[in-house]
């Protein structure tokens, strides 16, 4: 049997009097790949803080399997990154080896050669002295893509990792997020495509300031839920 990487038992996240997740339970297995999805404001980017230790939990506990906590690599959304800090493409790419390298160790030949082949690997190769205000959105998504390669981490999470970005660019990135799924890798992103979630993502979270419904992605993107996710994001009462 498949174990999990991620369990959630009951878990509620929020600030002060402000609930956004309430009541959350369930797991995520190690090497799936799930979206999260819902209406705005249904708690989609609250649970993936959670899940990263950002947020404690108000109630209910956020588990996870034996040092995953050192395997969990984030992708935040592109309007969370200070574009106008003065830094190289090469460098915020290199920012991924932080738990190999840390502040005192060397990073040597080998890691300089980790950040040129991420940086090839997503298209960026000639764009690593470029300062990232500079970069399109695109770019930066590529690039902040790139840095998730140089984790090397086991489980990977990506809060709209799409939103902003031109076609190419979301299919030359979900060829890559499909290749981590296949090689063994738990992925986790929040989306707002749904054609896109029935075509590549097997497993489906669908929030609503709770879960709505948890499993196979057929089974969860109902008519029937998702008019029940918008209702209760809508603060209606059925």
């Amino acid at each position: 049997m498949t174990s999990a990487v991620i369990e959630l038992d009951q878990v509620s996240l929020g600030w002060r009097d402000r609930v956004a997740v309430r009541d959350v339970t369930g797991s995520f297995a190690r090497g799936s790949l799930t979206a999260i999805v819902g209406p705005n404001g249904a708690g989609k980017s609250t649970l993936i803080k959670g899940i990263m230790g950002l947020v404690s939990p108000l109630r209910g506990r956020i588990r996870l399997a034996g040092d995953s906590r050192n395997q969990i690599a984030c992708l935040p959304q592109l309007g969370e990154l200070d574009r106008s800090f003065p830094i190289s493409t090469y460098d915020l790419v290199a920012m991924g080896a932080w738990r190999r390298v840390g502040a005192w160790k060397k990073f040597d030949s080998s890691e300089h050669e980790r950040v040129k082949a991420a940086l090839d690997m997503v298209g960026l190769a000639d764009f690593g002295p470029r300062i990232i205000g500079t970069l399109s959105g695109g770019q930066l998504q590529r690039a902040l893509f790139a840095r998730l390669l140089l984790h090397d981490a086991h489980t990977l999470l990506l809060d709209e990792p799409f939103a902003a970005v031109d076609r190419n660019t979301t299919e030359d990135l979900m060829v890559l997020l499909e290749s981590w799924h296949r090689e063994g890798r738990t992925v986790i992103a929040v989306l707002h495509d749904l054609d896109m979630v029935r075509s590549h993502f097997p497993q489906a979270l669908l929030m609503a300031g709770q879960a709505v419904a948890w499993g196979p992605t057929q089974d969860v993107l109902t008519p029937e839920n998702l008019h029940l996710a918008r209702h209760l994001c809508a603060g209606d009462y059925l």
